[in-house]
């Protein structure tokens, strides 16, 4: 745990020092470019870290040596760091991005308990008094940072593997390059179901939310970040088999209590109001099995309400009681456990480090009992 919580330390600064640079170049072109950094710098401020902490324990899980668990390199190992802390950072700016984007797509009002970008943006142009339309210059701004905020992202981690072996950092930026295209892939396909679940059949319904589950979420979330940092040590088929073997299934659950949050979660801990997915009309997992169990009216009732943005407070809370007594959030529940399970099973005797091993199950657990 000890570790775990200097590397996060390690990321920050290293985010900051990017932040600082970036920033001081975007003032010399203009000082009103001031508000794109300051929005930057806030966001990537908090958040839990777990991509970046499941690319260091990749890293670790190969790199690593034998020893008492959470231990960071000694100090005069402290230049070793330099690859794996920009990865990681690399990770967390590019997440930062996809946030942004998110939000615009889900017209999100909140992130994090705070405005999002785009609200944030567009009470810039309120306060100051400007011209046009706040909305539309909320949306516009928050696209553009989104998109510079995925250049830095790439940026610092080819700075980052200058100095590592080339065979290691073309493996880590080909494994990056898929990460970035498998999640664009899925958030189209996330909002394209949105739009097309009935010209679908209920039996395809679970199948098509499972494929966005896996693209949208599960595979960046987990599996890239940790076949990414084990990568730039070096990783070889076995190790790397592994550690996919144990992040696939592991980024599965991670979204399914994802899902199971932005439904049921309390707004004062998840930073987002309740019941947020249902007035954006979240097609998960969770509704498909729904679903299925439900009876024709009620269904129907559920088609009929999901998606409304003007869902009030009664309704949210009907519609809960609905997915419950289909018995979703039970059968969901029960997939998170087996995924956990297949997940933890791929490190048996998995070619990795100890310590690394056991940290990937403390996270393991850390990700699918949040209640955040």
């Amino acid at each position: 745990m000890a570790g775990s919580l200097r590397f996060v330390d390690l990321v920050q600064n290293r985010l900051d020092d990017l932040l600082a640079d970036r920033g001081s170049a975007l003032t010399r072109i203009s000082p009103d470019l001031d508000d794109l950094t300051r929005v930057a710098r806030d966001l990537l401020g908090g958040g839990k870290r777990f991509r970046a902490l499941f690319c260091y324990w990749g890293w670790q899980a190969v790199a690593g040596r034998e020893r008492e668990a959470d231990l960071l390199p000694d100090a005069d190992d402290s230049l070793d760091l330099a690859p794996i802390t920009a990865a990681a950072s690399a990770l967390e700016i590019f997440h930062a991005a996809a946030l942004v984007h998110d939000d615009i797509m889900d017209n999100s009002d909140l992130r994090r308990g705070r405005p999002s970008t785009h609200r944030r943006l567009e009470a810039v142009h309120r306060e100051r008094g400007l011209r046009g339309d706040a909305e539309r210059y909320g949306m516009s701004g928050a696209l553009l940072l989104g998109d510079l905020l995925l250049g830095w992202s790439d940026e610092l981690l080819d700075d980052g593997l200058r100095d590592v072996p080339l065979e290691h950092a073309r493996a880590t930026r080909d494994e990056f390059a898929v990460m970035r295209t498998e999640v664009t892939a899925g958030q189209y396909l996330d909002i394209l179901e949105e739009s097309s679940w009935h010209l679908h059949g209920d039996d395809e319904q679970l199948r098509r939310a499972q494929r966005v589950v896996l693209y949208k979420s599960a595979k960046y979330s987990v599996e890239a970040p940790l076949v990414i940092g084990a990568s730039i040590a070096g990783a070889d088929a076995d190790q790397i088999g592994a550690l996919r073997g144990f992040g696939v299934p592991l980024g599965i659950a991670f979204q399914l209590r994802d899902d199971l949050l932005g439904v049921f979660g309390d707004p004062e801990v998840t930073g987002k109001p309740s019941g947020d997915d249902l007035r954006e009309g979240k097609r998960t997992v969770l509704i498909a099995l729904a679903r299925e169990s439900l009876s024709g009216s009620a269904r129907n009732l559920l088609d009929e309400l999901l998606g409304d943005p003007e869902l009030d407070d009664e309704q949210i809370r009907m519609l809960q009681s609905t997915i419950r007594a289909s018995g979703a959030v039970d059968q969901l529940e029960g997939v998170i456990r087996r995924e956990v399970e297949r997940a933890t099973s791929a490190l048996d005797a998995a070619p990795l480090t100890r310590s690394a091993r056991a940290e990937l199950l403390r996270l393991a657990d850390a990700v699918t009992r949040r209640e955040a």
